[in-house]
């Protein structure tokens, strides 16, 4: 009898040891506490968690209070994905802006400065970054979260981004295993499907996962699209094939293998989250992220109990469940070896103080990411108050509608007095022609060409006033238009002060 309560204490214990749950607030909640006292041995955290740095070292005190070695997660990608910054936006350029720039040292100390920074806030595994292949244009998911749509060039900095943040100590996550890219559907809302060949994804998608375990990624995220060369039933998280055959035995990957959210519609509209979770498992996860959407004590207690039901049952070998919860344990204990070693030096505290070296690379990297083009005409560079038209696409999930994205407010410091307006696809040039008044107009974009409504509006906007600038803050595939054509690669907080300047004329 004995030997069966602790069988099933371990079992339980391993369960919860495999989920990366999410929660609400910016301080843990007693059932959180509670739950890693029992073995939960990883959070995740969001923007609703975040109020700033000082909180958050507080909250991540507050975790390890309860467990030292639990695996504090955070989706911290930089550009237009930050958790860290979320009310303001972020301190750094995304993937497309640096891939743009293509100097893989400056990348490299892009992630270092990242990971510094996670450290100092208590955060040692980051969900980052994508080595996602942008080869699809009209993706709506990926984007400027890919370093662009060349495999050599994304393997170089997805590297180069590993070797930053692991080289201070935060375990990276490398994603969307095996690749995003080549999708036009959102995974939040629906299941992508890619029907390349198989000498398609080797050639593409899976060059820079293999750059990055061969760098040494402690962790590899899946994605939940359908891969019909590799398996036509199951999406990549739920698919042995993939996983265990694809990742673990060709790929030679022996780190942790986390799943993206399984509350996201792909899995959660076919299989609910529960059976998701133990497909994921039995697949070959070791880690079931859950949390963006759905995080409170209910969930995580069905997914345990979901897991420890499906072992009873046959349906997941116990050995398969115990190899996983080993896997996390195994990455829990190297990043608290790394924040052992880093606790007393003199670059830990340098850290915590807001002082370490290259604290402004965000922004070199953003002013080195701008391409500006000028138009046929004369350019006069804006010298009064001008009004910024925002022409706003709505957003995807993962980048979310909290976090500000523009130019208006970074412009309105140089050019006090400026103003601004949103402009949705129910309101055209007309509209922002009046809203602006007398006033020299910037037209801000954000993926132009995915936008036919965004395009008429800024093409009748700059045939009524032709010294208009534009602004594009996401892919730049369409064709520059306005006086003055500014692309930043990015939405991020730096690239619009990298954008501010080059409209008033100072920039650095």
């Amino acid at each position: 009898m004995t030997t069966l309560v602790h069988a099933t204490d371990t079992l339980t214990r391993d369960a919860l040891t495999v989920l990366q749950p999410g929660f609400e607030g910016t301080t843990a909640p007693d059932w959180l506490l509670r739950r890693i006292g029992e073995g939960l041995s990883s959070v995740g955290l969001f923007g609703r968690n975040v109020a700033g740095p000082e909180q958050l070292s507080r909250l991540t005190a507050q975790l390890r209070a309860e467990r030292e070695d639990v695996l504090v997660a955070i989706d911290e990608e930089g550009g237009d994905v930050t958790r860290l910054e979320v009310n303001e936006g972020s301190s750094f350029p995304g993937n497309y802006a640096l891939g743009r720039v293509d100097d893989v040292e400056l990348t490299r100390a892009v992630a270092r400065e990242l990971g510094r920074r996670l450290i100092a806030c208590g955060i040692d595994l980051n969900w980052a970054p994508s080595a996602d292949v942008n080869s699809n244009v009209e993706n709506p998911v990926i984007g400027v979260r890919s370093f662009g749509p060349d495999p050599d060039l994304v393997a170089r900095h997805t590297v180069a981004y590993v070797d930053g943040l692991q080289g201070v100590g935060v375990a990276a996550c490398t994603k969307h295993f095996p690749g995003h890219g080549d999708t036009n559907v959102d995974s939040h809302d629906a299941l992508p499907r890619i029907d390349v060949d198989l000498a398609t994804l080797h050639a593409r998608e899976l060059v820079p996962f293999r750059a990055a375990i061969a760098a040494g990624t402690k962790a590899v995220m899946s994605a939940h699209i359908l891969l019909s060369a590799l398996d036509t039933r199951h999406p990549a998280t739920l698919s042995p094939q993939i996983l265990t055959g694809l990742l673990r035995q060709e790929l030679g990957f022996e780190g942790l293998i986390v799943t993206d959210g399984m509350e996201m519609q792909a899995v959660a509209a076919t299989y609910g989250i529960e059976r998701g979770s133990v497909l994921a498992i039995a697949a070959g996860a070791d880690a079931i992220c859950v949390g963006g959407g759905l995080c409170d004590e209910g969930t995580v207690l069905q997914l345990r109990d979901a897991l420890v039901d499906a072992v009873r049952t046959g349906e997941l070998p116990e050995e398969r469940l115990a190899d996983a919860a080993a896997r996390v344990r195994a990455l829990a204990a190297w990043t608290q070896a790394h924040r052992a070693r880093g606790a007393g030096s003199a670059s830990g505290a340098a850290v915590q103080e807001g002082t370490a070296p290259g604290a402004d690379i965000g922004l070199v990297a953003a002013r080195r990411a701008l391409r500006i083009t000028k138009g046929a005409g004369v350019y006069t560079p804006v010298s009064g108050a001008p009004f910024v038209a925002s022409f706003t696409p709505v957003a995807n999930f993962a980048v979310g509608d909290e976090t500000p994205w523009g130019i208006a407010a970074e412009l309105d410091r140089l050019l006090p007095g400026t103003e601004t307006g949103s402009f949705g696809e129910d309101a055209g040039a007309d509209s922002a022609l009046k809203a602006a008044g007398e006033r020299r107009i910037v037209a801000v974009v954000r993926d132009l060409h995915r936008h036919p409504w965004m395009t008429a509006a800024v093409d009748a906007l700059v045939a009524a006033r032709p010294d208009t600038v534009v602004v594009e803050m996401g892919l730049n595939e369409a064709e520059p238009r306005g006086a003055l054509h500014i692309a930043t690669h990015g939405a991020a907080r730096v690239c619009g002060r990298a954008a501010a300047e080059a409209v008033a004329g100072t920039g650095a």
